[in-house]
């Protein structure tokens, strides 16, 4: 995919995070990978804490790092949380190329999402 094309299917998904949860201003990385880990735990609650918001973080990055192998899922615990196994080493160098291919990979799940069931579902 090139750069202008990212960028534009980023903003896409944005956009389209932003009118389905109502909110005034545009989603960074940071709140499409939350929305990400509670999509993939398949639970919406009220609140969350620092702790929760970090590990669903942390599941939507591996969930989007299975695309390529970085990480296989192995299964849930007892309370449902996914849990992954890392397979090679992350050798992306540089925050900012990290950062592209997440929004890469963010794309792909949505547009996965769309296929599947007509885009992002609250729980």
């Amino acid at each position: 995919m090139e750069h202008w094309e990212l960028e534009f299917e980023w903003l896409r998904v944005r956009h389209l995070v932003q009118k389905s949860f109502g909110k005034a201003e545009l989603p960074d990385l940071d709140a499409v990978l939350f929305l990400i880990g509670i999509q993939e735990i398949g639970r919406w609650q009220k609140s969350y804490t620092k702790e929760e918001k970090q590990d669903l973080m942390h599941v939507a990055s591996c969930r989007l790092l299975c695309y390529d192998g970085y990480f296989e899922f192995v299964g849930r615990d007892a309370d449902g949380w996914p849990h992954y196994q890392a397979l090679l080493p992350f050798d992306v160098k540089g925050l900012e190329a990290q950062e592209e291919l997440l929004k890469a990979y963010v794309i792909r799940y949505f547009r996965e999402l769309e296929r599947e069931n007509g885009g992002l579902e609250r729980q």
